[in-house]
């Protein structure tokens, strides 16, 4: 897919046939999510001005694809954003509670906002920095989207889970190397069940890649 050239307005992607196995009877929440983020989310900086083109495959049933890994229970999403993946999440597994943590006013409005229009009774929204934020109690998944670099990530996200906790971060198609530059924070953090999931493959152009990964259960 070729990106508009500067004279020429960026036009949403249209809707794959993936997106529908992804969200399943939750696909109409996903679509007014998209075509929200569609026509506020240049404005607000909260994607690029490129991203219209390619806000379906890249972003929404990208973030999408992980919603099989989560488990019931208590999910935080670090550095929340768009809600890349955390609103996208909540929407495709309405039996999670997902924690969205954002530190920044407008992106944390923006949080709200689509908690309150897309009627998620499954999410709450905390304005703080990971390093900084105080939940009620530890997480039983933590999972987050182009926020740093593992070696940078584990040390923030780690200290989040409960025993036994499991980190569901999404990476891009460096994560091996980026494995290698974190053996120091996967040592200290004592995490264990390290492997990389790739997801999507044969099903969409653009495959999802997560670090997957144990902190210790005692």
């Amino acid at each position: 897919m070729t990106d508009p050239s500067p004279d020429q307005p960026a036009v949403l992607e249209p809707e794959p046939s993936s997106a529908a196995v992804v969200f399943g009877d939750r696909l109409e929440l996903a679509r007014t999510f998209t075509e929200n983020l569609a026509r506020h989310g240049e404005e607000l900086g909260l994607i690029g001005p490129l991203e219209l083109p390619r806000l379906w495959s890249r972003h929404v049933v990208n973030s999408g694809l992980v919603a099989p890994l989560l488990r019931p229970g208590r999910v935080g999403d670090v550095g929340s954003g768009a809600g890349l993946p955390g609103l996208v999440l909540a929407i495709a597994r309405p039996d999670v509670q997902l924690t969205l943590i954002e530190p920044m006013e407008r992106r944390v409005a923006w949080l709200e906002r689509q908690v309150d229009e897309l009627g998620l009774e499954n999410v709450e929204v905390v304005r703080a920095r990971a390093e900084e934020v105080r939940l009620k109690g530890r997480l039983d998944q933590v999972t987050a989207r182009a926020v740093s670099a593992l070696r940078t990530l584990i040390p923030i996200t780690a200290p989040l889970l409960r025993p036994g906790g499991e980190l569901v971060l999404m990476k891009g198609s460096g994560v091996d190397a980026e494995i290698g530059a974190a053996e120091k924070a996967i040592r200290r953090f004592k995490l264990t069940d390290v492997e990389v999931v790739v997801l999507g493959e044969g099903a969409v152009d653009e495959v999802t890649r997560v670090f997957r990964a144990r902190v210790p259960s005692a």
